[in-house]
């Protein structure tokens, strides 16, 4: 059973989040929250696997909270941010803080399903049209890549994957690249995760832009 926190300010917001989630056998909402601060306290109460949460609250907003949420090592949940707006300059900074990926608001019940889903397993939620965006808007804004000693233990097939994992492919597509099984591509990239200590693909994106590992060479137009 994957296990939910939804954050909103808004009740009516909450509310069809929870009809539509709770109708799910595998998903239970196990508590809400209207702001920040509300959510971290149902976090340590719920020990949800899966927080969905608005990025504009008042009392403290959906970014302090992620970063908070993540930051605690008692508390291993996945963050999903909630916006109104693709894109939003927010989001950029939700997942550099360690967030899995973003929905907007007004997403089909069937992408709400399906991201908790996703995020629940360990996987980012980044569609592949978003994803190329979000990588494109990364390389642009980092100037001055900050070199991570975590990237120092991986191998050079792993680099290799790391590249391609921030280009926005999946596994699938990693392994006809390289010519090795899903299931190998797979394998790397989790290894990757370990070894740099990040959540999901998401966090490989922004640590590989970020970090200088990877430049747009891979992007495609």
């Amino acid at each position: 059973m994957i296990r939910v926190l939804l954050v909103d300010d808004q009740r009516l917001v909450r509310a069809g989040f929870r009809s539509i989630l709770d109708g799910e056998d595998d998903i239970a909402v196990v508590a809400e929250a209207a702001n920040g601060r509300e959510a971290l306290q149902a976090a340590h109460d719920h020990h949800p696997d899966v927080v969905l949460m608005d990025i504009r609250m008042p009392v403290l907003d959906g970014l302090a909270a992620t970063r908070h949420l993540l930051e605690d090592p008692g508390v291993p949940t996945k963050v999903v941010i909630l916006t109104t707006f693709d894109l939003d300059e927010d989001v950029y900074g939700a997942l550099r803080a360690g967030a899995s990926g973003f929905l907007v608001k007004d997403t089909e019940p069937e992408e709400l399903i399906h991201a908790v889903r996703v995020v629940a397993r360990g996987d980012a939620l980044l569609a592949p049209s978003i994803t190329r965006r979000l990588i494109a808007e990364f390389a642009a804004r980092v100037t001055r890549p900050a070199p991570s000693p975590a990237l120092d233990r991986l191998t050079d097939r792993e680099r290799e994957v790391l590249s391609l994992v921030a280009a926005g492919l999946s596994n699938d597509e990693i392994a006809r690249e390289l010519t090795l099984s899903p299931a190998t591509a797979k394998t790397h990239v989790s290894r990757i995760m370990t070894k740099t200590g990040k959540r999901d693909r998401a966090q490989l994106v922004v640590l590989a832009y970020e970090s200088g590992a990877v430049t747009p060479r891979w992007l495609t137009p």
